[in-house]
């Protein structure tokens, strides 16, 4: 299958970005999260730099792998006016962008092995066992922004990111050979200082990861939190890459379960548990609803 093919794949089951890579190993993607794990920058956290000994082999992640196919979803939205009282989502989980990339690159799978007379493909969509961004970047998919964010050509770092191995060969698409280059912006913005080493995260100053954190917020990044109960858009809203999704995108309905904002009396009154159930998609340290409910109060103070 060419590349334009796959392209003319991906518009019809409306994905909004996609590329094709050999199934190779990932050598300097390995050998960076070794490092930085070993500076520490990842905190406590797992997820992909757990085991980069599989997350960055996609050639062992399905029998004879061939293909990695990477894709983007747009879930970016126009943000309604924040009633009072209420804390702010991040726009990803404003609805489950990754369960619709889901189930569109499994439809791909199938159209693609129909296709090509046969074949086997695997789908990994926000999954520990594959470096995504990697993946994407070498199929042209994006590049690697200063704030570590996959930029993709028509829309920005506003995209959800997912994987398709396949033992179908697939023809490679290139790079996207462009750079942030000397913008700053997202280093500038950063309320924290982050993202001070350009390209690289430092998670133990990242209010996103301080959000998820099951340890307690520093008091210094309390302030800082505003009435973000969860995550933190800060690095993408000032990306220029970013301008202009609002025009592509203008008009776009709200998902009906899309949820910008929530009421933090609700969050605070709320059985942990329940609140837990009620936003699975969320990350939350022991799937304990209490966390939420410590970013809830930190919001309140701030929104006072």
């Amino acid at each position: 299958m060419t590349g334009a093919e796959l392209q003319t794949l991906a518009r019809e089951l409306g994905l909004d970005a996609i590329g094709a890579a050999p199934a190779e190993p990932y050598a300097e993607t390995e050998r960076h999260i070794r490092e930085r794990r070993a500076r520490g920058l990842f905190a406590d956290m797992r997820f992909t730099m757990a085991r980069p000994e599989e997350s960055c082999h996609p050639e062992t992640l399905l029998p004879g792998a061939r293909t990695v196919v990477s894709a983007g979803l747009c879930y970016w939205l126009p943000e309604p006016e924040r009633p009072a009282g209420h804390g702010r989502l991040p726009r990803y989980t404003w609805f489950d962008a990754y369960a619709v990339l889901r189930d569109k690159l499994d439809e791909l799978g199938r159209r693609i092995c129909h296709r090509e007379g046969g074949g086997s493909y695997r789908v990994l969509v926000d999954a520990n066992q594959h470096v995504d961004r990697e993946g994407a970047a070498r199929s042209g998919v994006g590049f690697y922004g200063k704030n570590t964010l996959l930029i993709t050509r028509r829309h920005g770092s506003w995209v959800v990111l997912g994987t398709l191995i396949t033992d179908v060969v697939l023809e490679p698409t290139p790079p996207f050979a462009a750079d942030c280059g000397e913008c700053r912006l997202c280093i500038d913005a950063c309320p924290t200082g982050a993202l001070d080493e350009p390209g690289v995260l430092d998670s133990t100053r990242c209010l996103s990861y301080w959000s998820q954190s099951e340890r307690a917020i520093p008091e210094e990044y309390e302030a800082r939190m505003g009435v973000q109960v969860y995550g933190c858009d800060i690095c993408q809203d000032v990306c220029p890459w970013n301008r202009g999704v609002e025009k592509r995108r203008a008009g776009e309905p709200l998902p009906p379960d899309a949820t910008p904002h929530v009421s933090l009396v609700d969050w605070l009154r709320s059985d942990p548990d329940e609140l837990r159930r009620e936003f699975d998609r969320l990350y939350v340290p022991r799937n304990d609803g209490r966390f939420l409910q410590r970013n809830a109060r930190i919001a309140a103070a701030n929104d006072a």
